[in-house]
């Protein structure tokens, strides 16, 4: 996008207008976005869009396919009066955040109007600021699963008439049965209907495409709940044994310090765990996880969704080859390899200056590896010993786990 982004002479007026609309269609316009709309020589927008605002002065098209064709045809046209509509507010899961990075803000004018969440939250009465939102339009399904929780009220924007269907098998299939859904259609316009039910309930047949659900959860004694805290216990994760168990990944996680919107390398991934929880701490965070045995990697593929298809990327391949063309990473976490050398050594030089590196190990060789790493780049080393109850015949006794052997590095 930057070779189409800024380097064109800046426009003396807004040359391009982004027009947000409701289901009204024109009617529900200010004079000046009508003022925009009908001043433009070249209208783009959606089918439903084009549609909806009717015939207009200038010449109006439907987007390209496929859609990614669509900035680069708009930026053909700069300096010449164009106008792109788009859904309600284009800034909230919309076209704008696209538009306004390759086009100065000078340069456009926006017309925007209340999204589908705040109509929603309006007809409910619900205070928006206290909902769970999440745009299931064009992305997977299980995006649903973190948002599953009790007592938490979620919007869901759909993808289309199917997904209110599929919603409901989800959360009876994790114990939310008794919650109630608003299946919300249309909102804004003359076709708008609201229906509700209970997930246990839910039997609407035809549902318009154009839909938002409403969630008010309410979860059974066994609901499958997906805690906030670090640590998820082992039976979260497909997994063959080579998981990092909860209590050290609890302790790992910690040491990585994970940021918002932050990108971790999970070298060694094994089930992944490690990237995953990474993810789940926050929506903009992202992990590259690397496994060289492809069974290992699938089942990271089937764990991501079933958390909630996180972003994870999973790179099938034995380090360090694998790790070349990564984007550069704000943290590292080495479950496996770090007494190879170039692991390491391919890692370290591909982590941003300010990152986090952190390893853990069970083996003398491995520790000796850390060891000589802390004596050359410094960091902190630390034990970890965990033990369980365990029976000892007829009565109880602590057993020990191997202990685990942690370096954590700044990079500086």
């Amino acid at each position: 996008m930057d070779e189409l982004s800024r380097t064109a002479p800046e426009a003396a007026q807004p040359w391009l207008s982004l027009v947000g609309l409701g289901e009204d269609g024109r009617a529900g316009l200010s004079p000046e976005a009508l003022a925009a709309l009908d001043g433009a020589e070249l209208v783009y927008g959606g089918a439903r869009h084009i549609a909806l605002i009717g015939d207009v002065p200038g010449e109006a098209a439907e987007w390209p396919q496929p859609f990614r064709n669509a900035l680069p045809m708009i930026l053909t046209k700069r300096g010449r009066k164009v106008c792109v509509v788009a859904t309600g507010d284009p800034f909230h899961y919309g076209i704008g955040a696209g538009l306004a990075k390759a086009i100065p803000a000078e340069e456009m004018q926006i017309f925007p109007q209340l999204s589908c969440f705040a109509l929603a939250c309006n007809r409910l009465r619900w205070p928006q600021e206290e909902s769970g939102r999440v745009s299931l339009h064009g992305r997977a399904l299980q995006r649903i699963i973190p948002f599953l929780q009790p007592g938490r009220r979620v919007l869901a924007l759909a993808w289309d008439g199917t997904t209110p269907q599929r919603v409901a098998e989800v959360m009876r299939a994790r114990g939310f049965g008794a919650s109630r859904m608003v299946v919300m259609e249309a909102l804004g316009g003359p076709r708008e209907q609201i229906r509700e039910c209970t997930a246990d309930s839910f039997d609407f047949g035809t549902v318009d495409p154009l839909n938002l659900i409403a969630l008010d959860l309410v979860a059974a004694p066994d609901a499958q709940v997906l805690p906030l805290a670090t640590g998820l216990d082992e039976d979260w994760f497909e997994h063959d044994g080579q998981i990092t168990k909860s209590e050290i990944r609890a302790i790992t996680l910690s040491a990585l310090r994970p940021r918002a919107g932050e990108l971790l390398w999970d070298i060694g991934a094994g089930s992944g765990s490690i990237g995953l929880e990474w993810c789940l701490r926050n929506p903009g965070n992202r992990t590259i996880a690397f496994e060289q045995k492809p069974e290992r990697a699938e089942r990271i593929g089937r764990n991501r969704m079933s958390l909630g298809a996180l972003s994870v990327e999973v790179v099938t391949g034995a380090a360090p080859a694998s790790l070349t063309g990564k984007a550069p990473p704000d943290a590292i976490f080495i479950g496996g390899g770090i007494t190879d050398a170039t692991v390491f050594e391919a890692a370290w030089a591909a982590l941003k200056p300010g990152g986090r590196l952190v390893a853990n190990v069970v083996t003398l060789e491995g520790e000796a590896r850390l060891a000589a790493l802390y004596a050359e780049h410094g960091g902190s080393l630390r034990r970890i010993g965990i033990s369980h109850l365990d029976a000892v015949g007829t009565m109880h006794g602590w057993r020990a786990a191997l202990p685990v052997t942690q370096w954590r590095v700044v990079k500086r």
